[in-house]
């Protein structure tokens, strides 16, 4: 009977030891809705840099555990499962958000139970300023990758621009940085056209391109709002330029688009995923090899590297990281290299990185730089 029960001790122990050497990461992401496609693979880039980790022994011999919530890209089942995650899942920290809403509804509940979010996948400004003291962003803004936008087409002739954009946060947002390169391109916009988020209506837009003849639209919103509108555009026989930001910058974009993708330009965040002079891309293409993926996309590139930032914090807050350790260790990040992109954060300053340029989608649907 003695015996019995040492081996149940024993065993408890172990049990318990195992949930000790667990780091508990939690994520709340639109993994159905207009929107899932790039947030599969931002967490495929992820996961692929995660496991790697633990196959190494994990940080300070604790493996690290990604649990992932679907909020349908809903705002109030973003904030709903964020609490949940905090509250009942213990986690350490908030991971890779998907959406501008859905992130701002994040905020509050981070802010009652101080725990830091990294990596959003969001560019938004209301995330960078003013800082937000629990929220650390791994990529540039919407309005610099809008601004960089404009000031290209400018800079190749083309003069006459359309917007049309989501009428919410996000696409408020985005406004401001296509102001700005309008601004300073001395251009003015043929017409700007504001789309409901829920319930978008493409028929005005496209009839208003039909009307006025643009040489590029600005489309912003998500990649079934976009997929949407381009095909109703090239059904009327128009071929104006098309033009988006990195919130669409997937495969799954590419595939939605199908036969009408060529020639569509998306500004990107991150190096080009095919380019092996990046150390990051490097370590990302070869690990994905090894899984048997053939391809790693912007998206995957987004969560690997927002990974990377994430465990190299952890690896700076303490043999037993907590959330409180973690938000210091990311506080007094400087100048850490995640592979060719250098990484710093103050608690002035939660930007990270701020690289932005353009791709367009090739004729076998691959985004070229």
């Amino acid at each position: 009977m003695r015996k019995l029960h040492k081996a149940c001790t024993a065993l408890l122990l172990y049990t318990c030891s195992l949930a000790w050497s667990q780091i508990l990461i939690g994520q709340t992401s639109g993994f159905t809705g207009p929107s899932s496609d790039g947030v599969l693979e931002n967490t495929e880039g992820a996961r692929l840099y995660f496991d790697h980790v633990n196959a190494r022994g994990g940080i300070n011999g604790q493996l690290i555990e990604l649990i992932s919530m679907d909020d349908k890209h809903d705002p109030k089942l973003a904030a709903d499962n964020t609490r949940q995650l905090i509250t009942q899942k213990n986690v350490i920290s908030l991971f890779l958000s998907r959406g501008t809403p859905q992130t701002q509804a994040m905020m509050p509940v981070l802010t009652q139970h101080q725990v830091p979010l990294v990596a959003p996948a969001s560019g938004a400004m209301v995330l960078h300023r003013p800082v937000h003291p629990w929220v650390f962003n791994v990529r540039a803004t919407y309005q610099r990758e809008a601004e960089k936008a404009i000031i290209h087409l400018a800079t190749i002739g083309v003069r006459r621009i359309a917007v049309v954009r989501v009428d919410d946060p996000f696409g408020e947002d985005c406004m401001e940085g296509l102001n700005r390169g309008f601004e300073i391109t001395q251009l003015r916009p043929v017409f700007v056209e504001r789309i409901d988020r829920v319930k978008p209506d493409l028929s005005v837009p496209v009839t208003s391109a039909q009307a006025h003849k643009p040489q590029a639209i600005m489309f912003i919103g998500s990649a079934s709002f976009l997929a949407d509108g381009l095909r109703m555009l090239r059904e009327r026989g128009l071929t104006t330029q098309i033009v988006t930001l990195s919130n669409n910058a997937s495969s799954g974009f590419i595939r939605l688009l199908g036969e009408h993708g060529h020639g569509t330009v998306v500004t990107q965040v991150f190096p080009s995923e095919r380019s092996i002079r990046t150390p990051l891309v490097k370590e990302a293409q070869t690990l994905a090899a090894a899984r048997g993926i053939t391809d790693v996309s912007p998206a995957m590139l987004e969560g690997y590297a927002g990974a990377k930032v994430l465990v190299a914090a952890l690896q700076r807050a303490g043999p037993k990281p907590t959330r409180a350790s973690l938000h210091d260790a990311l506080n007094k990040m400087q100048h850490v290299d995640i592979g060719g992109l250098d990484v710093t954060y103050s608690p002035n300053d939660h930007t990270g990185l701020d690289f932005a340029d353009l791709s367009i989608i090739d004729s076998t649907g691959k985004f070229i730089r």
